[in-house]
């Protein structure tokens, strides 16, 4: 049986991990290299760093900091945030990246989605949906760090970029982004359930019960968090000992 993956979240502005609520109101969780290494070295699955202002700044990632983690870090890097070409996930897989997340980028082009995973592989590209609940059973996807609405449907987005070859989901609920209330369930599963690729979900994890939830009720493959982990409130291996006590399959060092 695969295992699900925990997947600690760095949200990076100025070069340093942030973590806000509802994308605003952000607040210094520490140097981004430091915080990979220990969260490496405490088990996790996965890493994700996303530079949060690099689509909204019209600037490119951060190729210099993806290098010094990956050369610290031995678990799968996925690096989002600015991504917008083929060009770019080339730079960032030689740098170090075992992933590339596109977001904004691919609402403006999905084809790019495809151009990428043809040249790459769909195994390393991940397309990242934010989206806000809009109505009861609907999900509007907003890009640009959340500034802008597009009126597209985030199920159908999923279905459409997925068929494109996008190997994974990355799906945030920007209602429930540091809120600490929960993963959006209803968001989660809706989504699970229409692509055949794995979904991370990710926004508002407050309490451990909210990772079994995200998997069991959700339909996730991987579990994503930054809050609990960045501000001391559980340990990555206290997460991962709770989720096999509700019987879920996790890796244990």
């Amino acid at each position: 049986m695969l295992k699900t993956r925990l997947i600690p979240c760095l949200d990076v502005a100025d070069g340093r991990v942030v973590k806000g609520v509802n994308f605003v109101g952000l607040r210094d969780a520490g140097d981004p290299v430091e915080a990979a290494r220990a969260y490496d070295a405490a088990g996790a699955d996965e890493i994700c760093f996303l530079d949060i202002h690099a689509t909204h700044e019209n600037r490119g990632t951060m190729f210099d900091m993806v290098r010094r983690t990956a050369e610290q870090c031995f678990v799968p890097l996925t690096v989002g945030g600015g991504v917008r070409t083929k060009d770019d996930v080339r730079a960032l897989l030689l740098a170090g990246a075992d992933k590339v997340s596109f977001n904004s980028a691919a609402v403006a082009n999905p084809d790019v989605i495809r151009e990428a995973a043809d040249q790459f592989g769909s195994q390393c590209i991940v397309c990242a949906i934010d989206a806000k609940s809009v109505a009861p059973g609907k999900w509007e996807i907003f890009t640009h760090g959340g500034r802008r609405e597009t009126g597209i449907d985030a199920v159908e987005f999923a279905r459409l970029v997925t068929a494109k070859g996008a190997g994974e989901i990355l799906l945030t609920s920007m209602d429930r982004d540091g809120t600490k209330s929960g993963f959006n369930l209803d968001m989660t599963r809706a989504i699970s359930d229409a692509v055949d690729v794995p979904v991370i979900a990710s926004g508002g994890v407050g309490t451990l019960d909210h990772l079994v939830d995200g998997v069991t009720k959700g339909g996730a493959s991987a579990v994503l968090a930054a809050s609990i982990f960045h501000f001391g409130e559980y340990t990555v291996q206290q997460a991962k000992e709770h989720m096999i006590a509700n019987g879920i399959p996790m890796r244990l060092q």
